[in-house]
């Protein structure tokens, strides 16, 4: 099946992955009168990437931080296809997709990362990523199954395995993972399983660093480190996770934890697509793009968001983090250039404002820093501006509102009702 061009004048724009970045040069090219802009994703709908833990913990349904792409696009001039992009023939600007072909004039790869499991097979076949909303509900299932299984063995060995979790990662989704899982162990565990009363069990989190949230200023740091140890969870520094297989974790350090389950948030890489150079891909598999977000070596193609390098700022040398707001404001420039170009103006390099970085520990321990760590916020005040700008960084108003009442009704009954296991 190949799609050809409309006759009318307009050029084809072909956005490739419906993040952050995708999404948000979709928005800002809305009704477009110079191009025709097709989305492809091989997901119907959109999510919000940094609630994805909270749908693997139960305190929010899928539904609160998803909305579908053809209902977001009515009347908006925008054209969405759900399918894959595998490669790419710049000579001839054709995007070959696992349903067929199209023709484009701006090809804009916002494909995101993947999780990285550097080459360790036996952690890839059986630890638990969290990437996507699949991933969020598989590990719903897992760790209520596993649950289940705990209350009815009376083998206590084999119980303490299973109550045992290890999380490998201390950025920010280690971090809100290995909190909310403690939060759950302490206030909603005995409710729904008091058979586990007594049970014995431990909540690790493991990062090779020296420090958790290594991107966050040193008082974030000690503070997360220390609200951790408070709700019972073990933190491992200067330490990896080398190994998993047969419910066996083992540590660089050569300490041994018996446990069900290793829950993997250590390391991201890029989307790799066929036609697209090596000499074009830096760190990490990222396309190396100029200040404008062009790949380097390609005509008339982008990169934005995580799959993307920038080396051109002084203030980044080693490229952009890989954060929401980066893969946002790039997507909103790129818009901006494709505009200009169609008014035969010039482009704006793209330049990076940082908004901060934000993290939750458990129900109501949240740390906030501002203007590069100029600002620091923890307590309550880190905790509303933590929930408003998620809230508000939600794709609708309906969204906003299911999310709000499900934090509203677990904050007031340390307490939610979405442990349900649902399977495919």
């Amino acid at each position: 099946m190949t799609q050809h061009n409309s006759k009318s004048a307009k050029k084809q724009v072909l956005i490739a992955g419906g993040g952050f970045a995708g999404l948000n040069l979709a928005k800002h090219l809305y009704k477009s009168k110079d191009y025709d802009v097709t989305l492809l994703d091989k997901n119907n709908y959109n999510y919000f990437t940094p609630l994805l833990y909270q749908v693997a913990t139960g305190f929010l349904d899928p539904s609160s931080i998803s909305y579908p792409f053809r209902k977001l696009f009515r009347k908006k001039g925008i054209q969405y296809r759900m399918a894959a992009l595998e490669k790419v023939d710049p000579a001839t600007h054709t995007a070959v997709l696992s349903d067929g072909e199209m023709k484009y004039d701006y090809l804009v790869f916002a494909a995101g990362a993947k999780t990285n499991f550097f080459g360790n097979e036996n952690i890839e076949r059986n630890a638990i990523a969290l990437k996507g909303v699949d991933d969020a509900i598989k590990m719903r299932n897992a760790l209520l199954n596993t649950m289940e299984k705990a209350a009815k063995t009376t083998d206590l060995s084999e119980r303490q395995r299973l109550l045992t979790i290890v999380v490998a990662g201390g950025g920010p989704t280690g971090v809100e993972v290995v909190g909310m899982l403690a939060e759950m162990r302490r206030h909603i565990m005995l409710k729904d399983y008091p058979e586990l009363a007594g049970a014995k069990g431990g909540i690790y989190i493991v990062d090779g660093a020296e420090h958790l949230l290594t991107a966050m200023s040193g008082k974030t740091q000690e503070e997360t480190y220390q609200a951790l140890e408070a709700l019972g969870v073990t933190v491992l520094l200067n330490t990896r996770v080398t190994d998993f297989a047969n419910d066996v974790v083992k540590l660089s350090s050569g300490v041994i934890i018996n446990a069900k389950t290793l829950i993997w948030s250590a390391g991201i890489t890029a989307h790799t697509f066929e036609g697209i150079p090596e000499s074009s891909l830096g760190i990490g598999k990222r396309m190396k793009t100029d200040t404008f977000n062009r790949v380097e070596g390609l005509e008339d193609i982008y990169a934005i968001g995580d799959i993307s390098i920038q080396y051109t700022d002084p203030v980044y040398a080693k490229g952009h983090p890989q954060l929401a707001q980066v893969a946002i404001q790039q997507g909103r420039n790129v818009a901006r250039n494709l505009k200009a170009i169609a008014h035969g103006k010039k482009m704006k390099p793209f330049s990076y404002f940082d908004r901060g970085d934000m993290a939750i520990v458990g129900r109501h321990n949240a740390v906030v820093d501002l203007f590069k760590h100029k600002v620091h916020l923890r307590g309550f005040l880190a905790l509303l501006a933590w929930l408003f700008i998620h809230l508000v960084s939600l794709v609708t108003v309906n969204n906003r509102m299911k999310t709000f009442y499900n934090w509203a009704v677990a904050y007031v009954t340390k307490d939610q009702s979405l442990r349900m296991i649902f399977r495919p």
